[in-house]
């Protein structure tokens, strides 16, 4: 599925069933991108006049997962970061874009609908310095990816490590941290204990894979989170 056919599923997804609220999702991850570049002073990235470019392709979840775990498309998002740096007296823009595509599950509350779980899969360039693969999440431990889904909520308190297990992503065997929270659906005020799901990243051709998920714990949706995870698909740039 390419970005723009996405794009266009998205834009039917959300004609009369888009939660009310939404936020632009996992936002952070654009932040890290740059971060992560600050310091690269190889001559592949420091010389020349244009910018150094470098974009994520596309993680998706097929259409028959989706059928069988009832979560729908809400958008695939790019998220483009520059940063100047100086090298040996000159400065040089490195552009990094990632792509998150986000699904969702609605509840309805007071005759409006909210989202109350979320899944996304985050591609990010792997970023080649002096034949080196940069990846702009690789440094993120299980708790601050985790920060990542939990900017989905309001007032996230009381996040607790818990179970792990393993699944495949993408034909490789990824680990799978399991936390719990309190928090807030989105706009409602209506307190829910969460659990999210978070997974390792995965290589996948020249980008890195990286599966989250986030539900409220009444809905034992922990199957379906796996089996979305088994679901995703990677689109080359």
């Amino acid at each position: 599925m390419t970005t723009e056919q996405s794009d266009e599923s998205a834009a039917e997804n959300r004609s009369g069933q888009r939660a009310t609220t939404r936020r632009q999702a996992l936002a952070a991850v654009g932040a890290v991108g740059a971060s992560s570049l600050a310091g690269c002073t190889a001559l592949d990235v420091a010389t020349g006049d244009e910018p150094a470019e470098f974009s994520a392709g596309t993680a998706t979840v097929a259409d028959a997962t989706l059928s069988e775990t009832a979560y729908e498309l809400n958008e695939v998002t790019d998220q483009t970061v520059s940063r100047e740096f100086e090298v040996a007296g000159s400065t040089r823009t490195v552009e990094v874009t990632n792509t998150v595509a986000e699904y969702d599950k609605a509840v309805e509350l007071f005759d409006e609908r909210y989202q109350a779980a979320v899944f996304a899969a985050v591609a990010t360039p792997q970023v080649e310095v002096l034949g080196e693969a940069f990846n702009p999440i690789a440094d993120f431990d299980a708790d601050e990816r985790a920060e990542l889904i939990a900017d989905r909520y309001e007032n996230v308190s009381d996040l607790e490590r818990g179970s792990e297990y393993s699944t495949e992503v993408l034909g490789a065997d990824a680990g799978v941290v399991v936390y719990t929270a309190d928090a807030e659906i989105e706009g409602t005020g209506v307190a829910v204990e969460l659990e999210f799901h978070v997974g390792e990243t995965v290589e996948a051709g020249s980008d890195f894979v990286l599966p989250l998920a986030a539900y409220p714990a009444v809905f034992g949706d922990g199957e379906n989170v796996r089996a979305m995870m088994n679901g995703i698909e990677h689109e080359q740039a």
